[in-house]
């Protein structure tokens, strides 16, 4: 199991909170998502990769960055 810990620009309120998690629900692998709206951050847990979890944010009106996982230094 992996974790991934993203940073999802504007996520504020309860609203965005259950947008922003029912997209990842959607992904393929993911087991867990727990959000945050004090720090914006988004924690995942599951088998799930980084290439589907960012894809699940294009198009939406959040931006995102990738903190916390194996690619997370190369910038994607």
């Amino acid at each position: 199991m992996r974790t991934m810990i993203l940073v999802v620009g504007g996520m504020r309120c309860r609203r965005c909170v259950r947008e922003v998690t029912a997209r990842l629900r959607d992904v393929a692998g993911v087991d867990t998502v727990i959000a945050d709206t004090a720090s914006s951050r988004v924690e995942l847990a599951g088998t799930m990769t980084e290439r589907d979890v960012l894809r699940a944010f294009v198009g939406f009106a959040y931006p995102v960055q990738l903190l916390h996982g194996p690619d997370a230094a190369a910038g994607t």
